[in-house]
């Protein structure tokens, strides 16, 4: 059975930094594109970050050059690097994998689905 769990969340201060972690169990991690995505109160969740199984990464246009996705294949754990958070980026974090080598930026084209992590920026 795929497991996905994340951590890292918290609460931080406008300009901080969080690293959210991502540890998977139940599959070959290394086959498994994987995707960051995250829900406001209020909105519909939305793509944030994904990293193919070869390593190619790709973000949303408002956390592109704050935000880092990595993957560490051995340890099958994912990363999201939050630097100069705003405000604007509270909310659920979860991880996702799908099978195969695409990437892809819609929720419901991944497969497995961890149970969030909160993140708060305050002003």
């Amino acid at each position: 059975q795929v497991q996905l769990v994340e951590s890292g969340g918290g609460l931080v201060q406008a300009g901080g930094s969080l690293r959210l972690s991502c540890a998977g169990s139940g599959r070959t991690f290394s086959s498994y594109t994987m995707g960051w995505f995250r829900q406001a109160p209020g909105k519909e969740r939305e793509f944030v970050a994904t990293i193919s199984r070869s390593g190619g990464t790709y973000y949303a246009d408002s956390v592109k050059g704050r935000f880092t996705i990595s993957r560490d294949n051995a340890k099958n754990t994912g990363y999201l690097q939050m630097n100069s958070l705003k405000p604007e980026d509270t909310a659920v974090y979860y991880c996702a994998d799908r099978w195969g080598p695409a990437v892809a930026y819609e929720a419901g084209l991944y497969n497995y689905w961890g149970q969030g992590t909160q993140v708060t920026v305050s002003s």
